[in-house]
């Protein structure tokens, strides 16, 4: 396994607007390899401690909105700048495929822009008092004030935007940001706390602390000056801090189980390229990862037949390598319970469903799944997707609807009515028609429903959630 190499990253954390290096270590390995691509300092509660003690002095010093927006817009200049930086960065830590990393990387920059944009929009509203006799007289407006010091704590499977879309927002709306990035993929977080620092943010407004979760989490789960959460990660995890931190604003992005229909007059070609692609991008392991496909029985097969080929078309390897389009999972514990999920499936296997000689699984297609098994009810976060048949619009819908998870679902259809039924049947935060249902545009309201979540991602839409609501009411005498 001969990935290209790369030099080791060595890191401290990021604290109050020092690097600190603690005396500890930790190894960031590659996925694909297995060899060290990075160490970096270990924090813990102290660490933590220290960075909310400079948040709550850096609030006393309030940044102005347009001061904020302009340095939003200089990290996305920088951002923009060193792209392929972040990228080899991305692919390194978390075995992405090196041109999805690019792509994730440019990303980035647009969710900076729409921060900075939604930095110098923020406003709260006027309130009609003269609607009521008792208001006659009187003038109201509400200003949006932030809420205070928020904890973030981010996944491994997007390092560099799902970070952008915590800290981002949170530095558009006035707050100061304590981030525990994910152990896994450290190293793109400081590359950006680095990038924030050069431009321009105050000291103490953005912290990064890296080490062990549960010490780290408790703190910002237990301090009472950390007024907001915002976690992306496992649904058991995002709950439990949410029931752990009732006092708190508490912002959950969780996973998904994601459908696709196929109508019967739906374009095969589309829906089987959307299949392929969005199946199996970075292994399978995004929270909108297309999992599961119910296509109309009169058009199964012959969709089935499209699909199949262009899953092993899919060059499977080094991430490193310009021409691989699916690489490693996050860790061989993710490697062996997606293997022991496909093979419990009850399912056929079309394809894949074993290792390559490099030990990565190869891109997995398994038709009709038992109803009860992982594949059909959890969510896989790795290379597979499901094909089903299904005779009525009813039993699609119920099919797709049959999971505890909400984020995003789609449908192939050339029916308006079919399309805007899906739209109000799915139980999803988003349904995507006539595309594949992960596509998701930064600037776009994200975000699920049931397990999956409780919140909105879009910096537009996040920055509201991250302020708190002040009346204030004018006598004009």
């Amino acid at each position: 396994m001969a990935a290209t190499a790369q030099p080791v990253v060595t890191r401290g954390i990021f604290v109050a607007g020092e690097w600190i290096e603690t005396g500890g270590w930790d190894e960031v390995r590659s996925p694909y390899t297995g060899e060290v691509v990075g160490r970096v300092a270990r924090g813990g509660a102290e660490h933590a401690r220290r960075a909310i003690d400079a948040a709550e002095i850096a609030l006393r010093s309030p940044i102005p909105q347009h001061e904020r927006a302009a340095i939003l817009g200089r990290i996305a200049q920088a951002l923009d700048d060193r792209t392929e930086d972040a990228a080899q960065l991305i692919s390194a830590e978390a075995g992405k495929p090196i041109k999805s990393a690019r792509g994730e990387a440019s990303r980035a920059v647009q969710t900076y822009i729409a921060a900075a944009d939604a930095a110098r929009t923020l406003t709260g509203e006027r309130v009609a008092m003269d609607a009521s006799p008792a208001g006659a007289g009187k003038l109201a407006f509400t200003l949006r004030v932030p809420i205070g010091i928020v904890g973030a704590i981010s996944p491994f499977n997007f390092p560099l935007n799902l970070v952008a879309h915590k800290l981002a927002p949170a530095l558009a709306a006035g707050c100061p940001v304590v981030l525990k990035p994910a152990p896994a993929t450290p190293l793109t977080a400081l590359f950006l706390a680095e990038l924030t620092a050069e431009a321009g943010l105050p000291a103490g407004w953005l912290s990064v602390v890296c080490g062990p979760a549960a010490e780290i989490g408790d703190v910002l789960v237990e301090d009472e000056r950390v007024k907001a959460l915002t976690f992306t990660g496992s649904g058991p995890v995002g709950w439990s801090l949410r029931a752990r931190a009732a006092r708190k604003h508490v912002a959950l992005e969780l996973g998904n189980s994601t459908p696709m229909i196929v109508a019967a007059d739906g374009d095969l070609e589309a829906a089987a390229t959307a299949a392929a692609t969005y199946a199996f991008a970075f292994s399978g392991q995004a929270c909108i990862s297309l999992q599961r496909v119910y296509v109309h029985r009169s058009v199964h097969d012959a969709f089935v037949e499209l699909l199949v080929p262009k899953v092993e078309a899919l060059v499977v390897g080094d991430p490193a390598d310009e021409a691989t389009d699916v690489g490693p999972v996050i860790d061989e514990r993710s490697r062996d319970r997606i293997l022991s999920w496909i093979a419990r499936s009850g399912g056929t296997v079309l394809t894949g469903g074993e290792l390559t000689d490099d030990g990565l699984i190869r891109p997995t297609v398994v038709s009709a799944p038992s109803g009860d098994s992982e594949l059909s009810c959890g969510e896989a976060f790795g290379p597979v997707c499901t094909v089903q048949p299904y005779d009525t619009e009813d039993e699609a819908f119920r099919l797709a609807n049959a999971t505890p998870y909400g984020l995003q679902a789609g449908i192939f259809t050339r029916d308006l009515s079919l399309a805007l039924r899906a739209a109000r049947e799915l139980e999803f935060g988003g349904v995507v028609v006539n595309d594949a249902p992960s596509v998701r545009v930064d600037h776009m309201p994200y975000g699920g429903v049931k397990e999956s979540g409780n919140t909105r991602e879009g910096p537009r839409y996040a920055v509201p959630e991250l302020t708190e609501e002040r009346l204030v009411v004018i006598d004009l005498g």
